[in-house]
């Protein structure tokens, strides 16, 4: 195999994958990038066996060919050789030659028939979502992924299109038994049997999607095949091993009888939320809330430190109440609205809390008590 490319376009190429490849090494091939040369194009795929990314990258094809070699070795090569032309060229026994400017490296690589394979995709079944709706989708439920890995079931996103009111609506939630987030938008296009039965994305996986979506405006092709999602936008295409496993019934834990409405401004609350905070910590990590009409009081006590509270301007005019929560629940759900008020509505001390953005629908969050 030898090909020439542009470094700029070469580096791209491997930073891409970089999130991907195995670190812990269990397989040797596993931390190594795919290298295929034919036709004029040089394809770059990537997997841990639970996520594989495939790129297309312009190049100049002088013998097709391919080779896999360590993707973070020759990542790091690549960033640091000179802005121009680097010529890359296979050798006998797996040997990778790659030269630039006057600099000169020869690295060994491994046989490409080791190399997992990577499903050909097919795009009928698929939908098309906003490049944007998907990544404010993702940052609005990530933050409640469950990272114990013996909840396996909890360690990712559910996602399913469904229709509702005439419209096609996606649905994201995401919970850790302690909070719980949920996001729906609707969106243009069909609702398949794979997506319309649901399904968990796994938190590496949704990452790596948030990373598509981030690259700019545009659109992004979804789908469901053999039991893995399916992303592709332009000249990349990633797959993802679906979560095995049932994703708990959410709306079972929706709180539908909270009647006691406080609307507060939320950069004002969430400033003050990270100022009470301050003097919590993993032994004493609640902070108390004392609602009256008209004003709320925050305040956390610990021991160790002291304590603090801050006075607040509410519209609320119901009877008083005092709650206890995590700071760092209610931190993470006021960071992802984008509203100037937050609703928060409870029913009483020792019931979860819900969090809306004030006039907006779609996006709501539950977050348990502690016990006072």
């Amino acid at each position: 195999m030898e090909f020439t490319i542009h470094k700029e376009t070469f580096l791209k190429a491997l930073q891409k994958v970089q999130g991907i490849v195995e670190k812990r090494n269990t397989m040797p091939i596993l931390s190594n990038v795919l290298l295929e040369a034919t036709a004029g194009v040089l394809q770059v795929t990537a997997t841990d066996l639970e996520v594989g990314m495939k790129s297309s990258y312009e190049a100049s094809i002088v013998k097709d060919g391919k080779i896999t070699v360590s993707a973070k070795k020759v990542y790091e090569i690549i960033r640091e050789l000179p802005d121009a032309e680097i010529h890359f060229a296979t050798r006998a026994n797996d040997w990778v030659e790659i030269r630039c400017g006057k600099a000169f490296f020869s690295i060994v690589g491994l046989s490409s028939d080791e190399f997992p394979y990577f499903q050909k995709v097919n795009e009928e079944a698929f939908i098309s979502l906003d490049a944007a709706q998907i990544s404010g989708m993702i940052e609005k439920t990530a933050y409640a992924i469950c990272h114990d890995e013996t909840k396996y079931n909890l360690n990712g996103i559910f996602i399913r299109a469904s229709e509702k009111e005439g419209r096609n609506v996606l649905t994201m939630v995401a919970t850790d038994g302690h909070r719980l987030s949920l996001v729906e938008q609707g969106y243009a296009g069909a609702v398949g049997k794979e997506m319309g039965k649901g399904f968990i994305l796994p938190k590496k996986g949704v990452f790596e999607l948030k990373k598509i979506a981030d690259e700019g405006d545009g659109q992004i092709l979804f789908g469901i095949q053999d039991s893995s999602a399916v992303v592709r936008r332009e000249n990349t295409t990633v797959i993802m091993r679906l979560v095995d496993g049932e994703f708990p019934d959410y709306t079972k834990v929706i709180p539908v009888a909270n009647d006691r409405v406080v609307l507060v401004r939320r950069e004002e609350f969430l400033h003050s939320l990270k100022r009470m905070a301050i003097l919590s910590s993993e032994k004493f990590k609640g902070i108390k809330f004392e609602v009256n009409p008209g004003t709320m009081t925050i305040s956390s006590s610990n021991p160790e430190f002291g304590e603090a509270n801050e006075e607040m301007e509410i519209t609320y005019d119901g009877a008083p109440l005092v709650a206890r929560f995590n700071a760092r629940y209610l931190i993470d759900v006021a960071s992802v609205l984008q509203g100037d008020e937050v609703r928060l509505l409870f029913r009483d001390e020792l019931s979860p809390a819900l969090v809306k953005p004030a006039g907006e629908e779609g996006f709501l969050a539950v977050v348990m008590p502690m016990r006072i």
